[in-house]
């Protein structure tokens, strides 16, 4: 004998604790459209989560984490309801994030160079190593030049 169990509900904070998300992110992904209106519980009027939002939240929170801005996350959300139609819009805002990303990734790689030519220069400096610390900074004022260009970009 089978039995269909009533599908799961989740409370805001239940819901928060699932997807790692505070409750004040779930209510503003809401508000500004980048997950689909939770439904109400009908006496209380409080948000009450199913599976299927739990999964939009875990597809939102992983977006999130790559730094998507809202407006691309809700288009990809939006899109993802389309499903294959949307599919070539789909890979290009994920193709957009991947420039983004490698962009900063490169900043950062930048920004690791410099800190560690400080620390250089500084060692230098207190080994009175002044040949190498001139060296050390010239090399530091280039890469600098390198990172306010990135910063600007």
């Amino acid at each position: 004998m089978t039995t269909d169990a009533a599908p799961r509900s989740y409370s805001i904070k239940e819901a928060a604790a699932l997807t790692g998300l505070p409750a004040s992110t779930l209510r503003y992904y809401e508000q500004v459209g980048v997950i689909a209106p939770v439904s109400r519980g009908a006496s209380s009027g409080h948000r009450v989560y199913g599976e299927g939002d739990l999964d939009q939240l875990m597809w939102v929170s992983c977006l999130a984490a790559t730094g998507m801005s809202i407006g691309d996350m809700r288009v990809y959300m939006d899109n993802n309801r389309l499903g294959a139609e949307a599919a070539a819009d789909q890979q290009r805002l994920l193709e957009e994030q991947q420039v983004r990303l490698a962009a900063e990734a490169e900043a950062l790689v930048l920004r690791q160079r410099y800190v560690d030519l400080k620390i250089a220069y500084w060692q230098a400096v207190r080994e009175g190593d002044t040949a190498r610390s001139e060296r050390i900074s010239r090399s530091a004022r280039e890469l600098a030049d390198e990172l306010r260009a990135v910063a600007h970009d």
